[in-house]
C-alpha cells in the first residue's frame, strides 16, 4: 500500500459540477482530492480487505438475531422501548437491507482492524462508487495510470442488482435533510440507480413528511408513503414525534429498523465479547461494564455518535485528542489502534457491503488521527 502523488485532471471540477457532485468542496476546503491516490496489490485487496469485510459482516448479522431477542442487550444498546417491537418485527420479516460501510485501519501489512460499522446512513457512497471509477478510467486514458491498473469497485453494479432484487410497494420515496447538499447528492444518485432497476421513485425532504389521522406517513399531497429510503439516522427519528408512529405507519423502510442496532457503537463491544482475539477486531467494552479493562491507549466513542464527533483518543504514547460535537450519553471504550501515517496523512478505509457482498472501498484521510466530516476523499487503484 502506497500513497502516490498524481496530476489532477484539468477539468475535474467542471465534471463534478456537471455530474451533480456539488459537495466536492466543503466550506471552501477540498473534499475530493486527486492530488494523490493509494495503490494496493491484488492480494492486499482480496485477502486483507475483501475477505475480512465479508466475515465481519456475517458476524454482525448473526448478532442481530441475538439482540432482538434479548431485553438485556436492547437495554445495553439503549434501544428505546417504543422501537423494540418494530425492530423485532422488521427482523422477523427479514426486511431487505441495502448497504453498509465498515471503517478499517490498514497499513498494507498487518490484518485490517475494524474501527466501526456504518450500517444505517453510510456516506461517501457516490464518490466511492462512481466518481473515483471515472477518475481511474480517465487517468488511464490520459496516460497517468497504466491500462493494467484496476480498482476494487463494483459498488454501482451491486447497487443496481440489489435494487432490482428488492420487491417493495411502489412508489419508492427517497428522503434526506433538505439543507444538506451532500445528502441530496447521495440520495439523487441512489434514486437514479433505483429508477434504472425498474422502481417508480419520488423525492421528498425528510422535513416535509407528514402524518395522516391514523398515524401513517404521507407526502405533501397527503398521499401515503408505502416505502421510504431515508438518509436520516434512526436515532434522530426516534427522538422526534414521528418515532412513536413507526410501528403503525404502514411504511416499509430502507434501511429497515433492524439496521439501527448495527450502527450503534455498542455493536463493537458485543462483537469483541463473542469473538475475543479475532484478528480483525479491537478489544472494546461498554464503559459502564464492571471489570472492563483496556491497555493504556484507548478511544472513547458515544454509542450514537457520528463522523468522529465527541470521540476522545488517548494514545499509547500519551497523546490526547478530543473532538467536540453534539453527542453525549453512554459510550464504549475501544483499544487504541492508531491509523497508519503516509507523508503526514492518516487514511481510513471505508469497505463497502451491498446486500451481503463486499464490493469496493473508498478512502478518507485527515491530518489528525480522527477521521471527521471534513476529512478528504482520495481515489485508489490496484497495480501489482
Amino acid at each position: 500500500m502506497q500513497r502516490i502523488p498524481q496530476h489532477e485532471r484539468p477539468d475535474w471540477f467542471a465534471q463534478a459540477e456537471c455530474l451533480g457532485f456539488r459537495f466536492h468542496t466543503i466550506d471552501g476546503q477540498p473534499y475530493w482530492d486527486e492530488r494523490a491516490a493509494y495503490r494496493f496489490s491484488l492480494q492486499q485487496i482480496e485477502v486483507d480487505l475483501e475477505a475480512p469485510t465479508e466475515e465481519i459482516h456475517a458476524m454482525s448479522l448473526a448478532l442481530v438475531e441475538e439482540i432482538v431477542a434479548s431485553e438485556e442487550l436492547l437495554d445495553r444498546l439503549r434501544v428505546p422501548e417504543h422501537f423494540r417491537e418494530p425492530l423485532a418485527a422488521s427482523w422477523s420479516r427479514r426486511e431487505p437491507h441495502l448497504y453498509g460501510r465498515l471503517d478499517l485501519a490498514y497499513d498494507g501489512r498487518g490484518p485490517a482492524k475494524l474501527f466501526e460499522l456504518n450500517y444505517d446512513t453510510p456516506t461517501a457512497l457516490y464518490e466511492a462508487a462512481f466518481f473515483q471509477w471515472l477518475w481511474l478510467e480517465q487517468q488511464q486514458q490520459n496516460g497517468e495510470l497504466p491500462i493494467a491498473a484496476d480498482q476494487f469497485n463494483s459498488i454501482q453494479e451491486c447497487l443496481m442488482e440489489r435494487f432490482a432484487g428488492i420487491s417493495v410497494q411502489q412508489p419508492l420515496y427517497f428522503a434526506c435533510a433538505g439543507d444538506s447538499p451532500e445528502d441530496r447528492g447521495t440520495v439523487d444518485y441512489l434514486r437514479d440507480i433505483a429508477n434504472q432497476a425498474g422502481h417508480e421513485t419520488r423525492h421528498i425532504d425528510i422535513e416535509a413528511i407528514g402524518l395522516d389521522r391514523l398515524g401513517g406517513f404521507v407526502d405533501l399531497e397527503d398521499q401515503h408513503i408505502p416505502t421510504l429510503f431515508k438518509l436520516y439516522p434512526w436515532e434522530f427519528m426516534l427522538e422526534e414525534d414521528f418515532g412513536q408512529h413507526i410501528g403503525r405507519s404502514f411504511t416499509r423502510f430502507i434501511e429497515p429498523p433492524w439496521k439501527a442496532v448495527l450502527s450503534n457503537k455498542g455493536i463493537l463491544a458485543l462483537l469483541w465479547e463473542r469473538h475475543p482475539g479475532h484478528p480483525n477486531l479491537l478489544p472494546a467494552y461498554f464503559e459502564d461494564a464492571p471489570g472492563a479493562t483496556l491497555p493504556p491507549g484507548w478511544v472513547r466513542k458515544p454509542l450514537l455518535s457520528r463522523e468522529g464527533a465527541n470521540v476522545q483518543l488517548h494514545t499509547l504514547d500519551g497523546q490526547r485528542l478530543a473532538v467536540p460535537g453534539p453527542y453525549d450519553g453512554p459510550a464504549i471504550r475501544q483499544a487504541c489502534h492508531p491509523l497508519p501515517c503516509f507523508d503526514g496523512h492518516y487514511p481510513v478505509i471505508g469497505s463497502w457491503v451491498v446486500g451481503d457482498r463486499a464490493c469496493g472501498i473508498g478512502i478518507r484521510e485527515d491530518a489528525t488521527l480522527v477521521t471527521q466530516d471534513s476529512s478528504r476523499f482520495l481515489p485508489h487503484f490496484i497495480l501489482d
